[in-house]
């Protein structure tokens, strides 16, 4: 939505960036800016600065960045409009609401009222003599009523219809039931998507019901069928069972496969079991992970498919600073079937007793060789040292290596040797990529969005010269002459150069914390580039990056590298030329 200019400025204005990342992150001062621990990705080191002169926060480690707006959005996960309305309760204001913006706020509303209805109507269903059967299948199951309730399990009968007269007698409308993927289509008219299956209500951390998974009660395909994406959910940035486990008193989290498995761990006191939902981890859910825990209980399946998701997520966990340990279950194939089979005591016990991320790896590369085989025990003996060279620490380094060599039946010096080689191989190839970066600046300057590209490489970073100045000093919009959006081989470049024309013009604020109808993404890598930029703003600079963006303007010729790094070291030397 659009609001007014003037308004946002009041806004940012009362919303000092420093006050609003302070309610969420401890910031230490460091000069003219301040510094904390990046909320949100893991981190052990302060990566996350926050500029009170301008009014933006950027963190070095994810490239996240951006005002007070896009903080909010980011931290709270809200939609612009209603960052912008919580900023404004904040700081007093009344909030000026066109009908777009209501209409697409109500119709947020509208959904997440009708998926507790249809939570409610799956859970009455399962006590009704229509659900005796799938209330039997969860009395098998050991489940009982009070973690059914807790949960909101419910059960979709076997109809093609049930919800659909349900819900129409509620107030909502056939397209209401289509935005929520509740309902299928065929010939024109809506029908139940899910029919016969145990209901799984997926909450939210703010305690709104966003989607459901379903299981089937018999041998029906698919097994399992989940919500798809609406404007409500996200399956890649949600994770069943959070809203509980995010209270635990525990102080871990245990990652596991199912949600069975999620409900069952409840059910036996660990309330601090989530899972993935009908999808494999990923980054998204690891950085969500990591604002609630730095210690993860890997609990995947004992199957060859549960090991190999466990490898996959374990770096996935570890860049964003969560510690990870692995649980091995022997006598069942999953949490839900070991604590109905032990008990939860035992169960705890293996928690207790479950290996580090490194004993897990090594054991698994282990596995793959016969160590009685001499050809085979090289591999294992490289392999390993491969693994131990990552470790950060000597005694790691030096503990793990003398459990290898003594498996491997080596001397520890010849194992030392051998990390040694290992890590020399590691920083080599670190090298090697970092001279192709350095001597291909057209292939690597590319953004790490893939929403955000660079065409011609050299306009690009010209662009960026041009947009980090103006928003440092937009006087130089003087210097512009016919210059226009469309000059820009960058979309986002020529979008922000359009905004910055129109404020200055009505001598408006001109800084990045005001600037609206930018994606995350997209005001991320613009924090960055102002953040990053190697020029200071002044006129010889500011030309040449012009003369630059008009000479493609009227070639629209791609520049080669070599082209590209005389502009770059060019740009290097005009740093701080007036």
């Amino acid at each position: 939505m659009a609001f007014p200019p003037s308004f946002i400025d009041e806004l940012v204005a009362r919303n000092p960036i420093e006050d609003v990342v302070g309610q969420y992150v401890n910031l230490k001062r460091s000069g003219s800016n301040m510094f904390g621990l990046c909320p949100f990705h893991g981190e052990k080191t302060a990566s996350f600065s926050v500029a009170p002169d301008k009014g933006i926060y950027y963190c070095f480690g994810c490239h996240k960045g951006g005002g007070a707006i896009n903080f909010m959005m980011e931290i709270e996960g809200l939609s612009y409009p209603d960052a912008v309305r919580k900023l404004a309760e904040r700081a007093g204001l009344e909030v000026p609401e066109d009908e777009q913006y209501q209409s697409r706020y109500r119709q947020q509303e509208r959904l997440w009222a009708l998926m507790k209805e249809a939570g409610r109507f799956y859970n009455a269903q399962l006590y009704s003599p229509a659900g005796a059967q799938c209330l039997a299948y969860t009395q098998k199951r050991g489940l009982t009523k009070a973690i059914l309730t807790r949960f909101g399990v419910g059960y979709a009968p076997d109809s093609w219809n049930a919800l659909v007269d349900a819900m129409h007698k509620k107030g909502y409308t056939d397209q209401e039931l289509i935005d929520a993927d509740l309902v299928g289509q065929k010939n024109g008219r809506i029908y139940d998507r899910f029919r016969n299956r145990l209901m799984f209500p997926i909450i939210d951390v703010r305690g709104n019901v966003i989607g459901f998974g379903g299981r089937v009660l018999d041998d029906s395909k698919p097994k399992y069928l989940n919500t798809s994406e609406t404007l409500i959910f996200n399956k890649r940035k949600n994770l069943f069972g959070l809203n509980f486990a995010k209270k635990t008193k525990l102080g871990y989290l245990i990652l596991v496969e199912g949600n069975v498995d999620v409900i069952t761990l409840h059910q036996y006191g660990f309330d601090n079991a989530v899972a993935s939902l009908g999808t494999s981890l990923t980054e998204d859910h690891a950085v969500l992970l990591s604002r609630y825990t730095d210690q993860i209980v890997l609990t995947y399946d004992s199957d060859e498919a549960g090991q190999k998701a466990a490898q996959r997520a374990i770096p996935m966990l570890e860049k964003v600073g969560i510690g990870v340990k692995v649980l091995q279950m022997q006598g069942a194939k999953d949490p839900d079937e070991f604590l109905h089979k032990f008990g939860p005591e035992k169960f705890r016990l293996l928690v207790e007793d479950s290996s580090n991320r490194v004993e897990y790896q090594l054991k698994a590369i282990a596995g793959k060789y016969n160590i009685k085989v001499d050809e085979e025990k090289i591999k294992f003996v490289q392999e390993a040292a491969d693994l131990i060279s990552t470790l950060p620490s000597a005694v790691q380094r030096e503990i793990y290596g003398h459990r290898i060599a003594e498996a491997g039946g080596i001397s520890f010096e010849s194992m030392q040797l051998e990390i040694g080689k290992a890590y020399k191989r590691r920083v080599a190839r670190e090298k090697k990529r970092q001279e192709k970066i350095d001597l291909a600046p057209a292939k690597h300057r590319q953004p790490e969005s893939r929403n955000i590209r660079y065409d011609n490489v050299k306009s690009a970073i010209a662009e960026e010269g041009v947009i980090a100045q103006l928003l440092k000093d937009p006087s130089l919009l003087s210097l512009a002459g016919d210059l226009h959006a469309g000059c820009f081989t960058v979309p986002l470049f020529g979008k922000v150069f359009q905004q910055v024309c129109t404020r200055y013009a009505q001598n408006l604020d001109v800084s990045l914390g005001v600037l609206t109808d930018l994606t995350a993404e997209e005001m991320s890598h613009l924090t960055g580039v102002c953040q990053n930029s190697q020029i200071t703003a002044g006129e010889t600079a500011f030309r040449d990056c012009l003369a630059v963006i008009r000479g493609v303007t009227q070639a629209k010729a791609v520049s080669s590298d070599d082209d590209l790094l005389a502009f770059r070291d060019k740009l290097k030397e005009r740093k701080g030329t007036k």
